[in-house]
C-alpha cells in the first residue's frame, strides 16, 4: 500500500523535488552560466537539502545533463509541432518553425542559453551538444523540397543549422543588438530561400 502524507504519495513528493532541482538548475545555468551550478547552489536555490539532490542525481554533471535534455526535448517538440501536415508553402513553414523556436528560446532566454551557450562552456554538455546537431539538421532536412537530391538536402540542412545556431548564440550572448522581429524575419528568409 502506498503511504500518503499531506495528500501526496512518496513518489509524488520525489517527483516534485526533482522538478524543483531541475528548475533551479535551469535558473542557474540559464542566467549565471556553468560556473554558478554546483550541488550546493542548486540545493540552496531549490530550498532542498543535498540529501534530496543525491536522491535524484549522482552528481552535478548528471543534473546539468538532465536540464539540458529537458530543454532539448522542448525545442524538438516546438519545432516538430510548428509545421503541420499537409505541408504549407515553404515561407509559412519557415515562419512557423522560427516563431516556435524564438518563443521558446528568446522569450525565455534561460532556455536559449542552456541549449546554445552552455554546451560551449560546460564540459558536461560539450559532447552532447555536438551529438544533437544532426537531430536538428534532420528536422530542417525534412522540410526541404524533395526535388533536391538527398546530398544537397543534408548539406543545406547542416549549413542552415550552423548558421541559425550562430545567430541565436550571438543574439543571446548580447553580441547582436537587433529587434526580435528583425531576427525572426532574417531567420525566416534564410529558411524560405533554402526551401523555396
Amino acid at each position: 500500500m502506498t503511504r500518503v502524507w499531506a495528500g501526496t504519495t512518496l513518489d509524488d513528493r520525489r517527483a516534485a523535488r526533482r522538478e524543483r532541482l531541475l528548475d533551479a538548475g535551469l535558473d542557474l545555468l540559464g542566467t549565471a552560466g556553468s560556473p554558478a551550478v554546483s550541488v550546493r547552489a542548486v540545493c540552496r536555490h531549490a530550498k532542498l537539502t543535498e540529501r534530496y539532490f543525491y536522491e535524484n542525481f549522482a552528481d552535478r554533471e548528471e543534473l546539468v545533463l538532465a536540464v539540458y535534455e529537458r530543454v532539448v526535448a522542448q525545442a524538438h517538440a516546438a519545432l516538430s509541432d510548428a509545421v503541420p501536415d499537409p505541408r504549407p508553402p515553404a515561407a509559412e513553414r519557415a515562419e512557423a518553425a522560427v516563431t516556435a523556436f524564438v518563443e521558446l528560446m528568446v522569450d525565455d532566454p534561460r532556455k536559449g542559453r542552456v541549449l546554445l551557450l552552455a554546451p560551449v562552456s560546460d564540459p558536461a554538455l560539450s559532447a552532447r551538444g555536438v551529438a544533437l546537431l544532426p537531430a536538428f539538421a534532420a528536422l530542417v532536412r525534412e522540410q526541404l523540397p524533395e526535388r533536391m537530391d538527398e546530398t544537397e538536402r543534408v548539406l543545406t540542412a547542416t549549413g542552415l543549422v550552423g548558421a541559425l545556431t550562430n545567430l541565436f548564440r550571438t543574439y543571446l550572448g548580447g553580441g547582436l543588438e537587433v529587434p526580435r522581429d528583425r531576427l525572426v524575419a532574417h531567420c525566416v528568409a534564410l529558411l524560405a530561400r533554402a526551401g523555396g
